[in-house]
C-alpha cells in the first residue's frame, strides 16, 4: 500500500479517491484474513452456543475503542463500526458452523 498520497499530502479529489481505494482494498485483504479466523473458530467450537459469546464481543469492541482513542479517532464511532463487523463475524460463523456438521 504505498502508491497513493498520504492523506495530509493529497491535493486533488482524485488523490483522495485512490487513497480511500488502495485502504479499501487493504481492508478487504485484512476482513478476508479475519474471517478466516471465523472458518477456524468454526471447525474447533464443538458446541453451536458458543458461536455467540457477549463477554468476548464486548472485550473486541473495547480494544478497538481504545485503540482509536489513543490513535485520536472518535471512539464510539469505531464501536458502531465494530458492532456491525462483529455481528457479522457471529452470523458468518454460525453458518460455517452450521455448514461444516451437515456436510459430513
Amino acid at each position: 500500500m504505498t502508491s497513493a498520497k498520504l492523506p495530509e499530502q493529497c491535493e486533488t479529489m482524485i488523490e483522495v479517491r485512490a487513497g480511500v481505494d488502495e485502504v479499501d482494498r487493504a481492508l478487504v485483504a485484512l476482513l478476508v484474513r479475519r474471517f478466516g479466523y471465523m472458518d477456524a473458530a468454526a471447525r474447533i467450537k464443538t458446541d453451536r452456543g458458543t458461536v455467540r459469546d457477549e463477554a468476548r464481543k464486548a472485550q473486541v469492541i473495547d480494544n478497538v475503542a481504545r485503540e482509536a482513542e489513543a490513535a485520536g479517532l472518535e471512539p464510539e464511532r469505531l464501536r458502531a463500526v465494530w458492532n456491525e463487523l462483529v455481528e457479522q463475524s457471529i452470523a458468518y460463523e454460525a453458518i460455517r458452523w452450521d455448514r461444516l456438521r451437515t456436510d459430513r
